[in-house]
């Protein structure tokens, strides 16, 4: 290993040097800091500053450097040197941008710049240029489980782009759902009329594509593995197996109606009630004549009943809603009017939600003689011959009444997402699923899930990636959506298996930390097997050996750190990030004596969420108060406790944590490291009350990026309440 040799580069640009004294912080970076190089530069990001850096580092041997600069998050793509370690001290977003003008703050502005930069040039010294994981993989296969229209696009998708793609589909033919339509609600001009399914067409390009190997009726058996060498067996319904590898796996399973026998009140059960598939049923028999019942009588009168057994506030049934079920019963409706205008058709909704172009469909049922009527159904029961429905007309409120022949209740999506263990008791019909995936994970067969079983992912910022690393989910299986959406998402799913295939084959992380070579280590010799880091990792990345010592799969791990902040021991690290280098930002910072009036607040910030909003807080010239000092941390489930008490107990008068929403509805990029810094933090207060200290010195707050101005306001509100509690006892004995 080649001798490290570090240099610091101080830009004096963007009102740097207008309100801070660089030349005091070149001193500071020579002494304090010992950097063998200090240099400033006027605009550190323009190509002359950038060639200044690059001449050090290949003519004066420089491996680690300092960016006394803008955020970290800024000018990344001037500030690109891959052959060095770096560390980047905010000085713009972090300081001269949220400090209060006035020369009455030019003496705590200084000491917040020159702590940030004590703090980088401490950071540097604790990190290695990460080498990336040796365990590289080359297999560039992707596996599409589902040959629905989700599957068949996420195939045809991966292999026009040039990779080879197996697709599995476990009965004997492949459309999914969408191949018993008759017709599908418009997703192109016109957006007036009902359109072909064009899955006959999609079903006969995927069959013929050079790139594609379709396994009929077969479903897997058993995946193991992970990115880039994937091992998985497939059962064939003949009892024959077949052994492949893949590189990546996109799960498109697609979605089941919910089960209107659940549903007797609405009817469910009644030999003229029947759901949205069991009305595709009946139109594709008639194939454009009129429709008929079960019994063969011609239907004169229907009644479309939204939102049968879903946005249920009771709990009794689905909450959600399904999405396509409105523009579907506009759809079917229109079946009867273009068959026969005489068939009195009327849809009872509560909201009717028709987004984007479906306002044009809507307009044209409406002309076709489709009654929309404002009504909550609270019965359906058999009357002789027809159906009568029982509902409240929500407009003129009071309770009325409709005979029908038949009535079509809109029971909305369940997700065919295979067996989850926590839903079992929750949900008997949910346990009675097999297994889709029937993964070799100490976590559960199958793709972690929400409550109503939709497979679990970051659904605003990552939505196709699931929590197993490599294995993706498409349509509706993730979430409800219509054919367009699904085939969308499948698209969308396929472009994150060719990314994660890629990464998986040069070593890097996928996401969200997408290449990073660095990934976690352990020092063995001091390890407890205390197996905390084994049952917090959200990802399924750490498994045992025979010796239960922690095992750890580079491939599947996202880079979070929680592994790091749960250990007990300190014995898990990153090449570039790591319990030292972070308690060394900490130990870097200028604790002034109890007396001073100058309290030191250490900000532990997400670099997801938190740490952008911060920077949006400067960018926005939100003020705070000089005493914080934050260091942003890859994921607040990366937080070990021993930086809070050694923070404590170096004088720090308060530690506050800033990290994602949890719960079930997060927002945490790495799912539960937010939730778990919380449990964690929750058992500090015996350590506050052994150091003689108040619970109120460490507190945990939930932002989202979003939040520039609500940041800068808590760090105002917390700093108040720490001047309020007065100066930490342990100052002068850190």
């Amino acid at each position: 290993m080649s001798e490290m040799k570090t240099a610091a580069y101080i830009c004096a640009g963007c009102g740097i040097g207008d309100k801070l004294d660089v030349a005091q912080m070149e001193k500071v970076a020579q002494k304090e800091g010992k950097m063998a190089l200090v240099r400033r530069h006027d605009f550190l990001c323009s190509p002359e500053g950038v060639a200044l850096i690059k001449g050090d580092i290949e003519n004066e041997g420089v491996s680690h450097v300092v960016i006394a600069a803008c955020s970290r998050r800024a000018k990344t793509e001037a500030f690109d040197f891959p052959t060095v370690a770096m560390s980047r001290a905010n000085l713009r977003e972090g300081v001269i941008w949220i400090v209060a003008e006035g020369a009455e703050h030019d003496e705590v502005r200084q000491e917040m710049a020159e702590d940030y930069l004590r703090m980088g040039c401490a950071e540097l010294k604790k990190m290695k240029l990460p080498a990336g994981n040796p365990n590289k993989a080359d297999n560039k296969t992707i596996l599409v489980v589902g040959g629905g229209m989700a599957g068949m696009t996420a195939a045809l998708e991966a292999a026009e782009t040039g990779y080879q793609v197996v697709l599995v589909e476990k009965t004997g033919e492949l459309g999914g759902w969408a191949a018993k339509l008759w017709k599908r609600v418009p997703f192109r001009q016109p957006y007036r009329e009902a359109q072909e399914t064009g899955v006959a067409e999609l079903a006969a390009r995927v069959g013929a594509h050079p790139n594609i190997k379709i396994h009929l009726n077969s479903v897997i058996a058993s995946t193991s593995g992970a990115p880039g060498r994937f091992n998985v067996e497939l059962a064939q319904e003949s009892g024959a197996t077949t052994t492949l590898t893949a590189g990546a796996i996109i799960q498109a399973t697609g979605a089941s109606n919910y089960d209107i026998a659940r549903l007797p009140e609405l009817g469910g059960g009644l030999a003229n009630v029947v759901d949205q598939a069991g009305l595709e049923a009946l139109a594709k028999a008639a194939n454009g004549q009129p429709i008929k019942r079960a019994d063969g009588r011609e239907v004169k009168s229907v009644v479309f009943v939204q939102c049968a057994g879903q946005r249920d506030e009771g709990g009794a049934h689905l909450s959600y809603c399904s999405g396509h079920c409105c523009a579907t019963s506009i759809k079917q409706a229109m079946y009867f009017k273009d068959a026969n205008p005489a068939v009195d058709t009327v849809v009872m909704y509560t909201d009717l939600r028709v987004p984007g172009m479906g306002e044009d469909f809507y307009r044209s049922a409406q002309e076709k003689g489709v009654i929309f009527t404002k009504g909550r159904a609270s019965g359906v029961t058999a009357a002789g011959d027809v159906c009568k429905v029982n509902f409240r007309d929500l407009i003129l409120d009071e309770e009325v009444s409709l005979d029908a022949d038949l009535v079509v209740l809109a029971t909305g999506q369940v997700p065919n997402s295979g067996v989850n263990i926590d839903l079992a008791d929750d949900d008997p019909a949910k346990a009675q699923q097999v297994s889709i995936l029937n993964l070799n994970y100490r976590q559960g067969k199958d793709l972690p899930q929400l409550t109503h079983g939709l497979t679990d992912s970051h659904f605003i910022c990552f939505p196709y990636e699931t929590r197993r690393t490599g294995i993706y989910a498409a349509g509706p299986v993730r979430r409800p959506m219509d054919l367009l959406q699904a085939t969308e998402d499948a698209t969308g799913a396929a472009l994150k298996a060719i990314q994660a295939v890629e990464n998986a084959n040069i070593g890097r992380a996928a996401h969200p930390r997408v290449g990073d070579l660095s990934y976690p280590m352990v020092r063995l010799e001091g390890c407890t097997q205390c197996k905390r880091c084994t049952v917090e990792c959200p990802f399924g990345a750490i498994d045992e050996d025979e010796r239960r010592f922690p095992v750890f799969n580079e491939s599947r791990c996202r880079r979070c750190g929680t592994c790091m902040g749960a250990c007990p021991v300190r014995v898990i690290s990153f090449e570039n990030y790591s319990v030292d280098t972070v308690g060394n930002q900490i130990k870097a910072v200028d604790i002034p004596d109890e007396f001073s009036e100058k309290p030191r607040i250490l900000l532990l910030a997400c670099e997801n969420d938190a740490y952008p909003a911060l920077d949006m807080a400067g960018l926005a010239h939100h003020t705070y108060s000089a005493f914080v000092r934050a260091i942003p941390v890859r994921c607040l489930g990366s937080v070990n406790t021993i930086w809070i008490t050694d923070a404590l107990n170096s004088g720090y008068d308060g530690v506050m944590m800033m990290g994602c929403k949890h719960g079930e509805n997060y927002q945490c990029h790495f799912v539960k490291g937010s939730e778990l810094a919380t449990y964690r933090m929750s058992k500090i207060d015996d350590t506050l009350k052994q150091l003689g200290l108040e619970v109120e010195r460490v507190a945990s707050y939930e932002v989202a990026i979003t939040d520039n101005a609500r940041v800068a306001a808590l760090i105002n509100d917390y700093a108040a309440k720490i001047v309020e509690i007065g100066m930490s006892p342990m100052k002068g004995f850190g």
